[in-house]
């Protein structure tokens, strides 16, 4: 239990070991929090419950301030397990409660679980009041699910936020302003890229919509991570700057090599890029996660995206990740396809086809026979060139 101000706990719970989220798609080698708070007023409310598996620790938590049955609201903001698991047992502990969300909330909550209770369906400007404090909803459809909504307390000037401003660092502190900063900012980042990149468009507007409401934030409460009480106007200028795509003068370099060859004429490429005084990261996709990948992709201007041949098809590793790339829904970017073959190529067409459906303009194609031999390096090394003044002509 930890106290966010006056009346207001966190009572959820830190997930100090999980390492792979949302479909394994997402390594969190900084572990997990499942957020949920607890308005202790004349009406107790908790917003969201946790994920299956920590009911104890939950209801030791909750037990710390007041006994379970003395909630008599239970909002929940978000359908999604990471924050729903827990609810057929807390139906049963939370005998005297009130259930509320959205509509949607409602049909995927009975369809999930086994459920006899009502679910009291909200939308935006609904309120209900707890005594000396009054909760008011706003649906956000697709921030990141139909369901969500978030929840708004004036009297305490909380946003209880759902997966927006959220981030995943396992820690037992409260507050975004004690830890250190950098891994704070990194895994803001590396949410949004993972979780919330797709969904650009709605979320830019979901933002702007709480932007016109005016409502004055003391603090931003969201279903991961830490409670935001110092930069909140910083944190929502972020997002908007990612919901727009805006880029920088970076390069991300991701390949996949069966001998080493796409490995060679990847490093030349990025000597060229070095040179150039770009900003570059490179990964080998067979030994990175694709959450690190994407977090760096965020606000990178250009992608270099190279694999060896198989069968005419890029390796399995790369395929997978254009796959997830794919769903990430990248625009205002520009690319570069390169690799190897022995007896046929196929990869690096496969690629640029797939990044020009993207919606990414890829503007060189680089191949190399068996080991690349020096007018082959050169080419690499041209094609980090040409992709270098791409960038600094029209400086991003």
């Amino acid at each position: 239990m930890k106290q966010i101000t006056k009346d207001v706990f966190s009572v959820g719970v830190i997930d100090w070991n999980m390492r792979n989220f949302h479909g394994n798609t997402f390594i969190t080698k900084n572990g997990v929090t499942y957020n949920s708070y607890l308005i202790n007023d004349k009406e107790p409310a908790l917003i969201d419950v946790v994920h299956k598996g920590f009911e104890d620790e939950f209801i030791k938590n909750i037990l710390e301030i007041i006994s379970p049955e003395k909630i008599k609201h239970v909002i929940l903001n978000h359908l999604e397990p990471d924050h729903s698991g827990a609810i057929e047992y807390m139906a049963k502990v939370l005998k005297n409660a009130k259930f509320y969300g959205t509509a949607k909330l409602k049909e995927g909550l009975l369809k999930y679980y086994d459920l006899n209770i009502e679910i009291n369906v909200v939308k935006t400007g609904d309120k209900i009041n707890l005594g000396n404090n009054t909760l008011t909803f706003v649906e956000v459809p697709m921030v990141h699910w139909p369901d969500s909504m978030i929840t708004y307390c004036p009297e305490k000037k909380i946003l209880f936020s759902n997966d927006a401003f959220g981030q995943h660092i396992a820690t037992n502190k409260t507050f975004t302003d004690e830890i250190g900063q950098d891994i704070l900012w990194q895994e803001v980042a590396k949410y949004y890229a993972n979780i919330l990149w797709p969904l650009g468009t709605m979320i830019e507007k979901s933002v702007n919509n709480l932007l016109t409401m005016n409502l004055p934030i003391d603090f931003v409460a969201p279903s991961h991570g830490l409670v935001w009480r110092n930069n909140i106007n910083k944190v929502i200028e972020k997002y908007l700057s990612w919901t727009k795509n805006e880029v920088k003068n970076k390069v991300v370099v991701v390949y996949e090599t069966m001998w080493g060859s796409t490995q060679i004429m990847a490093r030349e490429i990025v000597r060229a890029l070095t040179n150039n005084n770009i900003e570059v990261k490179m990964f080998d996709i067979a030994k990175t996660d694709f959450a690190e990948v994407a977090y760096e992709m965020l606000e990178a201007k250009a992608f270099v995206i190279g694999s060896s041949t198989h069968d005419n098809e890029m390796l399995a590793y790369i395929a997978g990740y254009m796959h997830f790339l794919k769903g990430m829904k990248p625009k205002n970017r520009i690319a570069v396809s390169f690799g190897s073959f022995g007896w046929a190529g196929g990869a690096v067409k496969e690629i640029a086809t797939n990044l020009s459906s993207f919606g990414i303009e890829v503007i060189d194609q680089i191949s190399a026979k068996f080991k690349p031999n020096k007018e082959e390096i050169e080419k690499c090394y041209q094609a980090g060139e040409k992709l270098s003044k791409a960038l600094l002509e029209h400086c991003y």
